[in-house]
């Protein structure tokens, strides 16, 4: 792993449970986590701990270098300009420019290698929204922050099944329209690239999911599979590269066959999230793809109906600071070869 830069953790929602969950993975990991630091409020971060009577020092810092030298002791924060007050369960427009600031701190911070890895906690994009964001989600907004016209790519990974969705977060009936052998070659590749450099697999497993039920039964359930998905998994064939499909979506998910692929491209958002969701909600973390930066993230939601309880799991954010670090040491790897 990293040793000579921390990673670094973003707020997300004020009013979520980004802070309980940052807290949390400090107080119980930080002996089993590389060093992180996370932009965030700390008189904010302070309250929230009160509130629960929990005793955690935590540090104000102002370079992201000073989390090595304190994070055994103590919760590294680099406070935010903008102003990060929110009430817990009530999220508001107030906080979102701070939200915003974040993410984008992070970013810069990544970028220009004082951090190893961005992990990003939950946004309310909803609040967003109404403050005048103009992006999907996180994704599509680091893509904008980091330049070079890269179309980025998010995967769900967990220890039992990594998979990537051809479209994330638009309608179905959309998403069907989007379906194009070009755009399932397309992210093939990059996820082809992603498990060779990020998860260390030099002879990548690639599934790509079908479409219609039981693949179209050769179009007599829908053509898309026939004439869309397999041309793309024809084209997708290479050396040092398995590509199989397209597998029916009700058999991708069994036992037995996640066995024989290391990712599986889906071809609409469900498709992926439910089967990872069911099997390792807890664990699974997102993965953004064709950034040069490396960014991960709890595969949860912001869960505003218990924030400011204590009840919020950090197994998802302390994989996603774990998985990020790793990834991280792999793209080294990676580019010594």
């Amino acid at each position: 792993m990293p040793e000579m830069t921390p990673s670094v953790l973003t707020m997300g929602e004020p009013a979520g449970i980004g802070g309980e969950l940052t807290l949390k993975a400090w107080v119980d990991f930080r002996d089993q986590l590389p060093a992180f630091f996370t932009l965030d409020d700390p008189e904010g971060l302070r309250a929230i701990a009160r509130s629960l009577n929990w005793d955690i020092p935590i540090t104000a810092i102002d370079e992201p270098g000073e989390a090595l030298r304190i994070f055994n002791d103590a919760l590294p924060v680099m406070p935010l300009r903008e102003d990060a007050r929110a009430v817990s369960g009530a999220p508001g427009t107030a906080s979102a420019r701070a939200v915003l600031e974040s993410i984008e701190r992070a970013v810069e911070f990544t970028r220009s290698g004082q951090a190893h890895a961005m992990i990003t906690n939950p946004i309310q994009k909803e609040t967003l929204y109404d403050a005048g964001f103009g992006f999907p989600g996180h994704t599509e907004y680091l893509a904008e922050l980091v330049g070079g016209g890269m179309r980025p790519v998010m995967m769900l990974a967990s220890p039992s099944l990594r998979v990537v969705p051809l479209t994330v977060h638009v309608p179905l009936r959309k998403a069907l329209d989007a379906l194009t052998t070009e755009a399932i070659v397309e992210q093939g590749k990059l996820v082809i690239t992603a498990l060779r450099q990020d998860f260390g697999i030099a002879t990548p497993r690639l599934a790509v999911a079908g479409l219609n039920p039981h693949a179209g039964e050769n179009g007599k359930l829908g053509d898309e599979d026939r004439s869309v998905i397999l041309p793309a998994i024809k084209a997708l064939a290479a050396p040092g590269v398995e590509v199989i499909g397209p597998v029916p979506p009700d058999a991708l998910f069994t036992p037995r066959a996640r066995q024989k692929y290391d990712a599986a491209l889906c071809m609409y958002h469900d498709q992926a999230l439910i089967p990872i969701k069911a099997l390792d909600f807890d664990q699974a973390v997102n993965v953004t793809l064709g950034l040069p930066i490396v960014r991960t993230s709890p595969d949860h939601g912001t869960a505003l109906d218990i924030a400011g309880k204590g009840l919020a799991d950090p197994s998802s954010l302390v994989c996603s600071i774990r998985m990020a670090a790793n990834i991280s040491a792999s793209r080294l790897a990676f580019k010594s070869t």
